[in-house]
């Protein structure tokens, strides 16, 4: 099992599913060296509190969360920028014996942080298979890794989301 394009980014709007199919590529990907993160939400009285990384080697920690006091802030939630960049440590995205990365997402929270950016450029430039979701919108490097020719972009809807999977995967 593989990817059918080396560099595959999801897209869409919040809630749409895209970590969803990320978790569902990795589950039919075992055989696969993969690192990498996924996201989940905090969910507290029925409602979403914060965000959770998932790493692959199986490390967790918050990224961010509405009680989080922090200098960087997307809408209610404080981001955990010196967290995150802990956590990128321990996953060692740049193995060589890593086939496939995963990056779930590329967005504002993640991009707070230099090292992560610094990383997201080197896993682009190199031959290393990404499989990653990325903001719907944004400027900046959002907008130009969405624009590089070795980017294939897929946005994912409520309408094309179960059927992605055989067009994801080779």
């Amino acid at each position: 099992m593989r990817l059918k394009r080396s560099k595959t980014l999801l897209t869409g709007k919040p809630g749409v599913g895209k970590t969803t199919l990320i978790r569902k590529i990795i589950e039919r990907m075992q055989s696969v060296q993969m690192a990498g993160f996924y996201t989940s939400e905090i969910r507290s009285g029925g409602y979403r509190s914060g965000f959770e990384l998932n790493g692959l080697n199986g490390d967790r920690r918050i990224l961010a969360h509405a009680e989080l006091e922090s200098h960087h802030r997307v809408g209610k939630y404080g981001v955990d920028t010196a967290g995150f960049e802990l956590f990128l440590e321990n996953l060692d995205l740049l193995n060589p014996g890593a086939a496939v990365i995963v990056i779930d997402e590329i967005g504002k929270m993640e991009l707070f942080s230099s090292r992560f950016r610094t990383l997201l450029r080197q896993i682009l430039d190199s031959d290393k298979c990404l499989l990653a979701s990325i903001a719907l919108h944004g400027k900046g490097l959002i907008e130009n890794i969405k624009r590089r020719p070795d980017i294939n972009l897929i946005e994912v809807t409520p309408n094309n989301r179960e059927d992605l999977l055989s067009s994801i995967l080779a």
